[in-house]
């Protein structure tokens, strides 16, 4: 047995009392202090209190595909429907929340016909967005945001509302193909902002040239007229192609594409292409580089004029008649004047008369003008002879000119060769065609070279025609 004695304490408070009469009183547990009507109101003060356009803050309860409810501390859950969850297009709910998380959302219909309190997420997101964007604009700030869409004329940017990238400023220059964007984040600067128009335009471009600037200037420094560089074809536009060259764009002008005439640049270039140019101008306050990608090759005007002298015979192809004679091309890019006068031994009233386009027939150079890249020619003298062009005397065989270089071979061994020199190196169409319609120019042509009577060559050629 204990040798321990537990003693009660004993609160009198913790009881009722007695009257002097000898009459208890239980102790007071609670006190209705309210009125039977009040009991309704005091409910309702625990409740959270709503209004259209508020935003509230809640916990995520359920999550369906076309709806989440929200718990907001109101008499009813929120619903949100899926087309209120985000900015972006058939986006999956469970992608957008999860269940537990506190989200904001902004009322948009306290009782809809359902009863239902009706709430959007995307929308609270807009309206906390416009107030931090509008910040950011003001202190020429950057925003970040991922590419959630491609749409027309360039990209759709989610910074907390849905931002417009115009493709043209997407890159430093313009990006033909944007999917490959899609997902990724960018930064960029705000260049327009319009809350009234629900219009925000973003640029990327002058985001990247405010953060490269310093490596555009140092580039540009460095880069020199006369420099010859090697780049790869950015874009190609109507008036020339842009290469990069490793720092920035340089642009080679459709005149500085090739010594020969161009219609369009994808002619010449397509984008992709490793070239060597040459630059012309670097104008540093514009930021512009002018380059030349004919600059680097040979020009065949000089190239001609090294390899050919007055007086020789070449072998060309009409290729366009104008009032005052016909023009013949006799090399890559060369094309030569054949004067009205110089077309016959006798009055000539139109071109036609004695060529037609595509033709081929033998030429003589009377006058070679480097400096103005012009040269003159005579079907008239060639009918006269005269020493041929060297590449033709190789193609021909020795066998076929005396020790000056006049031809001397007979017109069937002078048409078979050509037709094999035009099959080998002319154009495919062009020199098929000439083919076949050249026969007859051709052999009279031979014939021309080593006539003893050139008047009856030009002759006999106007009675075929004729015929």
């Amino acid at each position: 047995m204990s040798d321990t004695t537990t003693t009660l304490s004993f609160d009198p408070s913790a009881m009722g009392t007695f009257d002097e009469n000898g009459v208890y009183t239980p102790r007071v547990v609670t006190e209705n202090d309210l009125a039977d009507d009040a009991l309704d109101d005091a409910y309702a003060a625990t409740m959270v209190m709503v209004e259209d356009g508020q935003i509230v803050l809640g916990t995520v309860v359920k999550i369906d595909q076309d709806e989440v409810l929200l718990d907001i501390g109101y008499k009813s859950e929120g619903v949100i429907p899926a087309r209120e969850l985000s900015i972006r297009n058939d986006v999956d709910p469970h992608e957008v929340v999860s269940l537990g998380e506190r989200v904001e959302a902004l009322v948009l219909q306290k009782e809809d016909k359902e009863g239902r309190l009706v709430l959007s997420k995307k929308r609270a997101q807009y309206e906390r967005a416009w107030g931090k964007i509008e910040e950011i604009k003001a202190r020429e700030g950057v925003v970040s945001g991922l590419v959630i869409e491609v749409v027309k004329g360039g990209l759709i940017v989610d910074i907390g509302l849905r931002g417009f990238l115009p493709a043209s400023l997407v890159e430093l220059r313009r990006v033909r193909d944007l999917q490959p964007f899609v997902g990724r984040v960018l930064e960029a600067k705000i260049i327009e902002l319009d809350r009234n128009r629900n219009n925000v335009v973003l640029s990327r471009r002058a985001y990247l040239e405010e953060t490269q600037k310093d490596q555009r200037e140092q580039f540009l420094d460095d880069l020199k007229p006369g420099e010859v560089r090697k780049g790869v074809v950015s874009s190609v536009v109507n008036f020339g192609a842009f290469v990069d060259l490793g720092g920035m764009d340089g642009l080679i002008h459709v005149s500085e594409l090739s010594w020969k005439h161009v219609d369009h640049p994808g002619s010449v270039v397509a984008v992709g292409d490793e070239v060597t140019v040459q630059v012309l101008e670097v104008d540093l306050e514009r930021e512009r580089i002018s380059l030349s990608l004919k600059a680097t090759q040979q020009d065949p005007w000089q190239a001609f004029a090294s390899n050919h002298r007055v007086g020789e015979l070449v072998y060309g192809r009409v290729t366009k008649l104008v009032p005052f004679g016909a023009f013949v091309q006799v090399g890559d890019g060369i094309e030569g004047l054949v004067h009205i006068s110089e077309m016959s031994a006798h009055h000539v009233d139109l071109p036609e008369q004695v060529v037609t386009p595509g033709e081929e027939l033998w030429v003589k150079i009377i006058d070679l003008d480097l400096q103005r890249r012009r040269i003159s020619l005579s079907i008239k003298q060639a009918a006269e002879g005269g020493i041929v062009a060297a590449e033709y005397q190789e193609h021909f065989g020795e066998h076929a000119y005396d020790t000056e270089g006049n031809y001397i071979g007979t017109p069937s061994e002078g048409q078979q060769a050509w037709e094999e020199y035009f099959a080998e190196y002319g154009d495919g169409s062009e020199g098929a065609e000439g083919a076949e319609g050249a026969e007859a120019p051709v052999a009279e042509a031979v014939e021309a070279v080593e006539a003893v009577e050139a008047v009856e060559a030009v002759e006999a050629t106007e009675a075929d025609a004729e015929a």
